[in-house]
């Protein structure tokens, strides 16, 4: 009794002091003077967040400050150039920024710096400048004439520059052109990091400011391995999102490396290849799942699809997933050859393949390599238009579920859903020998002897001629464009 006795004299005492604290706090008054009078600061007209400057011409930005007394401003100006060796090259002072834009064709960020030395106060005005060249906007076209690789330049006001490679490097491109690639990392601000002009045995770099062969970075794609193979047979390379190249090579699977800065020389470079006992088909499909990238292949001796998970570099999995429905068919043991695959929005993939009879099927499935890892295989059908299909097939698959496909001289549209096929309405006088789309897919582009053509594939639209560009060299092969 005396010990509980003790305990509730205890919370008394301090049921008391807390009461008592609580009154003290509620009964002070803050008596401080908190306003603070800050002093007038400037105001700035005439200064925009974005510039345009053309490498070797002036840069003027003439901002008014009003505000402040005029005699109490001083101004610097900083342009941030990560390349350069002396940063304060780059710091300017003056009411005005007056350069020659000596600077690479790159977007910088810069700030204004205001300062009133009649009080000391900072002020600070961030905005960008976009250095540009004659080549900073435009489109690439790779061709063949007779046998000879050509490169031309299409200028946004549709006007041609045929065979430019040749007349800047005073070179031809290797032989056997396959695809031309505009390199940009889009995980760090859309860094211009090349062209890519690949062939069946070679490849070449350009600078996307000039359009000259690099000669600083691996300019050539023998350059372009850490060890590079004694001999190098492209069968397929793409533009990964990150800025470099993946794809067969030699039947393996080859990334380019991503594990440093994406201005380093050995960024994009090849190192081994994925390691595995297996010899790839050239049709490969690059497919993510939040932000997730895999591969989807085709090992043509064992005929089955394969897993390839990029984990920083390719990793090779085989056929370590959950085939479903193998009734439909089945994806380890497809006992075909593979012709062509398309994937539609990361989903739904469709496999052209060819039995012994030289019977064509199309093969739909859903892969998920970002786990659980399976295939599920939907359907297996005899393909309506057996004529179509052939590894010189031209073809391509837009998010909204359609594929184009190229016969001849004529642009069909194929919904693989219900197997309807409509002809676009524009004529084209050869055979096609390159179907391309447009970024945001409303535009398909056909290649022909001498020409390209632009088609309108909207909804609602069924292929109305929307322009044609004339007087490339030779059939355009692949093409690729910067805006």
């Amino acid at each position: 009794m005396k010990r509980n006795l003790n305990r509730l004299r205890a919370i008394l005492f301090f049921a008391i002091v807390s009461l008592t604290l609580l009154a003290f706090e509620s009964c002070y008054k803050d008596k401080g003077n908190y306003a603070i009078d800050m002093p007038d600061g400037p105001q700035i007209t005439g200064l925009d967040t974005l510039y345009e400057a053309s490498v070797g011409d002036s840069l003027i930005i003439t901002p008014k400050i009003t505000g402040i007394d005029a005699a109490s401003v001083k101004c610097n100006w900083r342009i941030d150039v990560p390349e350069a060796l002396v940063p304060e090259a780059n710091h300017y002072e003056g009411p005005a920024l007056r350069i020659v834009f000596g600077l690479q064709a790159k977007r910088y960020t810069a700030r204004l710096t205001v300062t009133n030395t009649g009080n000391g106060m900072k002020y600070f005005y961030n905005f960008k400048i976009q250095g540009t060249t004659a080549f900073s906007r435009g489109s690439l076209v790779l061709s063949v004439e007779n046998g000879v690789s050509k490169l031309s330049f299409i200028k946004p006001d549709n006007t041609v520059q045929p065979n430019i490679y040749e007349a800047i490097n005073g070179e031809p491109l290797p032989v056997d052109p396959m695809h031309i690639h505009y390199l940009k990392n889009q995980f760090t601000g859309n860094t211009p990091l090349g062209y890519w002009i690949i062939s069946k045995q070679a490849g070449v770099r350009l600078d996307v400011n000039n359009l000259v062969k690099e000669a600083v970075k691996p300019g050539t794609l023998h350059d372009n391995f850490f060890l590079a193979p004694s001999t190098i047979a492209v069968g397929s390379l793409f533009a990964h999102p990150q800025g470099v190249m993946m794809g067969v090579i030699n039947d393996k699977f080859y990334g380019g490396t991503t594990n440093t800065w994406d201005q380093s020389n050995t960024y994009g470079m090849f190192g081994t290849y994925a390691d595995g006992d297996y010899a790839l088909a050239p049709e490969v499909v690059l497919t993510t799942v939040d932000n997730n990238y895999s591969v989807i292949a085709f090992e043509k001796n064992k005929k089955q699809f394969v897993r390839i998970n990029i984990y920083g570099s390719p990793m090779y999995f085989g056929t370590q997933y959950t085939p479903v429905n193998t009734e439909i068919f089945d994806p380890t043991q497809v006992g075909m050859d593979l012709i062509k695959m398309v994937q539609i929005n990361n989903t739904d993939t469709y496999a052209y393949t060819k039995d012994g009879s030289g019977h064509i099927y199309e093969l739909k499935f859903n892969a998920n390599f970002n786990g659980p890892f399976m295939i599920t295989a939907i359907h297996k059908k005899i393909f309506i238009k057996q004529e179509w299909i052939n590894a010189e097939t031209k073809l391509v698959a837009t998010r909204n579920g359609y594929m184009y496909v190229a016969y001849k001289n004529q642009v069909f549209r194929y919904n693989p859903l219900n197997q309807q096929v409509d002809l676009l309405k524009t004529t084209i006088k050869s055979d096609i020998s390159m179907l391309k789309l447009e970024d945001d897919e409303n535009t398909l582009i056909a290649g022909a002897e001498g020409a390209l053509y632009y088609m309108d594939i909207r909804v609602g639209k069924n292929g109305e001629l929307l322009k044609t560009i004339e007087g490339l060299p030779g059939n355009p092969v692949d093409m690729t464009w910067r805006n």
